[in-house]
């Protein structure tokens, strides 16, 4: 077995992540995706990847796969490689289609279509296959972001000090401090004096988010604001009244969770005496149960030896001694 090991090793390294069919097309060639900006990649734990063409007749499908080290990676990729102009789908929870194409985030997986968009049930069946799929909860962190005038498309979540240089350069990584475990989520909103970029960080403790209230707040026109463990910043925006409304809007709230021990039946001692009471039943109605068997069988016994002594007792006379 350990001569084979070394042989086996390549095959399953090179195992193919997408199916050899997607609904009528059949895959016709195989190869590694070209990777810009690597180190963004690696901030979103990139694992592996793939593309695959398929073809139907004179129709050609393009897919391609990326596996992450969790959800959250996958979040940041999707938010990272979705179209500008993509819109929305009902084909997943993370979902974004163009007139061409559909992107899917599913678990630790982004899945890219170009030139076919797969029907409900042919999607499926790519999800289905991939391998060791990583189901554990998204951040939150995207929820506290504002809804009203954000500009589609525009939010970008951050796990490191390349993609935030990318996505928002004005913010020096030593103000953000990865280092403490903080993550970010990027937007852009639209007023009408203009547009106005807007970073919520998220820290893991609210000691740790106030030291760096004053760290953000010495960037040239930036408004901050702290809730919790949440730091809000507004970048150079045009208004500044629309900010300070942006950054009103960022409430962070705590949920408790109190792990509580439930009560059942067995702790209550009135049903400890209830059931106590029944098998005291149980017995007693056994016991009588039994004696009227027993008697009985001896009933039968002497009928059956008519004439004969049946059943005699041995006694012993103890009297005499």
């Amino acid at each position: 077995m350990r001569l084979f090991l070394p042989l086996l090793l390549p095959l399953v390294a090179g195992a193919a992540l997408l199916p050899d069919t997607i609904g009528p097309y059949q895959r016709t060639a195989t190869s590694q995706p070209a990777l810009a900006d690597r180190p963004i990649w690696e901030e979103y734990g990139l694992k592996e990847s793939e593309t695959a063409v398929y073809e139907n007749g004179g129709k050609k499908l393009t897919a391609s796969v990326w596996r992450l080290q969790d959800p959250t990676g996958a979040l940041g990729v999707f938010e990272w490689r979705r179209p500008a102009k993509s819109r929305p789908s009902a084909a997943a929870k993370l979902a974004a289609e163009s007139p061409t194409g559909l992107l899917v985030a599913h678990g630790n997986y982004l899945v890219s279509f170009e030139g076919y968009k797969p029907a409900a049930e042919e999607l499926a069946a790519v999800l289905g296959s991939l391998p060791n799929v990583d189901t554990t909860s998204l951040p939150v962190l995207r929820g506290y972001l504002p809804s009203t005038d954000l500009v589609p498309n525009s939010d970008r979540f951050v796990m490191g000090p390349a993609a935030l240089a990318k996505f928002s350069p004005s913010i020096p990584a030593s103000v953000a401090a990865f280092h403490f475990g903080a993550e970010a989520q990027l937007a852009v909103f639209h007023t009408p004096k203009g547009d106005a970029a807007m970073a919520i960080f998220n820290y893991p403790t609210h000691q740790i988010a106030m030291q760096r209230v004053p760290e953000f707040e010495k960037i040239p026109g930036s408004l901050v604001r702290r809730s919790g463990p949440l730091v809000s910043v507004v970048l150079a925006s045009p208004d500044s009244d629309f900010a300070e409304k942006l950054l009103s809007q960022v409430r962070f709230q705590a949920e408790v969770t109190r792990d509580e021990y439930v009560p059942t039946r067995r702790d209550n001692i009135g049903n400890l005496l209830l059931n106590a009471f029944i098998l005291i039943g149980i017995l007693v109605a056994f016991a009588v149960f039994s004696g009227v068997l027993v008697g009985a069988l001896r009933a039968f016994w002497r009928r059956g030896k008519k004439g004969q002594e049946a059943d005699a007792m041995i006694t012993l006379d103890l009297g005499r001694f």
